[in-house]
């Protein structure tokens, strides 16, 4: 059974000189993708967010390969395939704050999504939670280019799909799989 989440579930993780290094390298490597929203403004932010649960799967007993492909990123023990979708903020996410799939995104084959956030600063970051592929599309609310999110007044870039942070399973849950 899924546990109610709640503030307590989302982790704030410092950003180490380490992730911020291979993040950076990483971001250079990657360049600009077709179709990026942010057209590459948005590539450090990701593989920042890619590091901190990296790291925080690392330090919690899980084997992890950092590994960027087109559908994932990270693979947790040996065949967990994971995809981390980061935005960045200045400020604390809150339960109500929605993570996002673009509607070009959702054929990756991946088995988990997990989301974060991350300052604008890149000091620290937050993991706020994940959930399987398939039960992340049951539950989200399509929105199209141009539609203004009723849930939070934004104004959408590009087709997607949302999930409001509350309906995400808990880090800790992962950890343990």
């Amino acid at each position: 059974m899924v546990s109610k989440f709640s503030c307590s579930d989302i982790i704030e993780r410092p950003v180490s000189s380490d992730i911020m290094a291979k993040a950076h390298q990483k971001s250079l490597e990657m360049g600009t993708l077709r179709n990026s929203v942010t057209k590459g403004s948005g590539n450090l932010t990701g593989f920042v967010g890619e590091g901190l649960v990296y790291e925080y799967l690392l330090d919690n007993g899980n084997m992890i390969e950092w590994s960027n492909t087109y559908d994932y990123d990270l693979i947790m023990n040996g065949d967990i395939l994971i995809d981390v979708k980061s935005k960045k903020t200045g400020f604390q996410p809150k339960l109500h704050y929605e993570c996002s799939i673009a509607d070009q995104n959702t054929k990756q084959a991946c088995d988990i999504y997990f989301f974060t956030r991350v300052r604008g600063d890149m000091t620290s970051g937050w993991l706020l939670g994940w959930l399987p592929k398939k039960e992340y599309f049951d539950k989200a609310t399509f929105i199209e280019k141009g539609e203004v999110d009723k849930t939070n007044g934004w104004k959408c870039k590009t087709d997607c799909w949302n999930v409001a942070i509350n309906e995400l399973r808990s880090v800790n849950e992962l950890v343990q799989l």
